[in-house]
């Protein structure tokens, strides 16, 4: 089992992650607002079925690499600390970008399932960002194996709520977040950079 505080920790964190527009949250709004909820819910079960295939990845790398780095362990960690504070500030620093301009994908059941899942899974920085951001909350303490396993079943959970929450309240959401793409890119920058500062204190403690 993970660390209680840590792991309540991640819960807290990736909420905040997964309630901050990306292309996945874009392409399930566009879909919603044109179709309505069911089509929106398709998208979710699209995108979601990619982060099943990132997260096996990302557990078996993990567990293959911080079992081996032993007194190591906590240099992976700063790696990943500054590799997150290096996405904030890049985020904070990009254009905005309109979430209106995304367009839904062809009203099809299969096809919408289809780029959904083509969409979640060939984003690049992805699996950089689970590699930066699991290691975090893991103890080594704990048993490696188990706490990455009931991190990335938590994480699903969480993504699949939330992303139900966007596609249900889509209009509302495309509506608020057309005009105010800098916000977006503000608060995640902030986010990141301030999750990295926090970590980063954490690790010295």
């Amino acid at each position: 089992m993970p660390d209680t505080q840590l792991f309540l920790a991640f819960v807290a964190a990736v909420t905040v992650l997964m309630l901050i527009p990306g292309p996945n949250v874009a392409l399930i709004v566009a879909n919603s607002l044109a179709y309505g909820v069911r089509f929106g819910l398709v998208t979710v079960a699209g995108t979601a079925s990619a982060m099943v295939l990132q997260l096996a990845l990302t557990a078996l790398g993990m567990t293959e690499v911080l079992g081996r780095m032993g007194v190591w362990f906590d240099y992976v960690r700063w790696i990943g600390v500054a590799y997150l504070l290096y996405l904030g500030i890049q985020q904070w620093r990009s254009a905005p970008v309109d979430l209106t301009a995304v367009r839904p994908a062809p009203k099809s059941a299969g096809g919408i399932y289809s780029k959904a899942f083509l969409v979640s899974l060939t984003n690049p920085k992805t699996l950089f960002f689970y590699g930066a951001f699991f290691p975090q909350f893991v103890s080594p303490a704990n048993n490696l194996n188990a706490q990455l396993a009931i991190l990335c079943a938590s994480f699903l959970v969480i993504a699949l709520v939330v992303d139900t929450g966007w596609a249900t309240a889509a209009s509302r959401a495309r509506s608020f977040l057309a005009p105010h793409g800098k916000l977006r890119n503000r608060l995640t920058g902030g986010f990141f950079a301030g999750a990295a500062m926090a970590l980063a204190a954490a690790r010295t403690k």
